[in-house]
This record gives structure tokens, sequence and C-alpha cells, in this order.
């Protein structure tokens, strides 16, 4: 767990299936910020990991829309 600004945050790879989470942060090129940022992952959305294979993840994200994410791409997502 890294500490951010007071808050201990973990990587949404190591999240728990079925919790919800509230979006800490989001790292990486502005290009990768912005593809999440349009699929609803952004500072302060609330997404919720359904799946999990392999460090590949499928998550619930606004209005209960399912995105699924690879090991890298969620790994820059801070809950």
């Amino acid at each position: 767990m890294a500490n951010l600004r007071g808050v201990y945050v973990l990587p949404l790879t190591l999240s728990e299936i079925g919790t919800e989470y509230v979006v800490r942060s989001v790292g990486g090129k502005p290009r990768i910020r912005q593809f999440l940022g349009e699929l609803g992952i952004v500072e302060g959305s609330k997404v919720t990991v359904v799946s999990s294979m392999a460090g590949n993840l499928i998550v619930k994200v606004k209005d209960d829309a399912r995105v699924a994410l690879g090991r890298e791409m969620a790994a820059r997502i801070l809950v």
C-alpha cells in the first residue's frame, strides 16, 4: 500500500472482488488517463472489481457499465 496525501491506497489489481472503491489516482501518460477517463475511471469515481483472472480485471463503473482492463492498465489505477 502506498500513502497518497495521507490516505493509504492500493493498485486496483490488488483490490478485493465485490468491494466498491473510490479511485484516488490514475497514473500513466496523458493518452492513457484520457482513455480511462472516457471509460468513466477518473479520480473520485466509484469502481467495483467484478472478476479477476491472471491480473486482468472486469470492473463495474458508472451506471453498471462493465469494462475489461489488462493487468498493466489496472495497475495504473490507485483506489
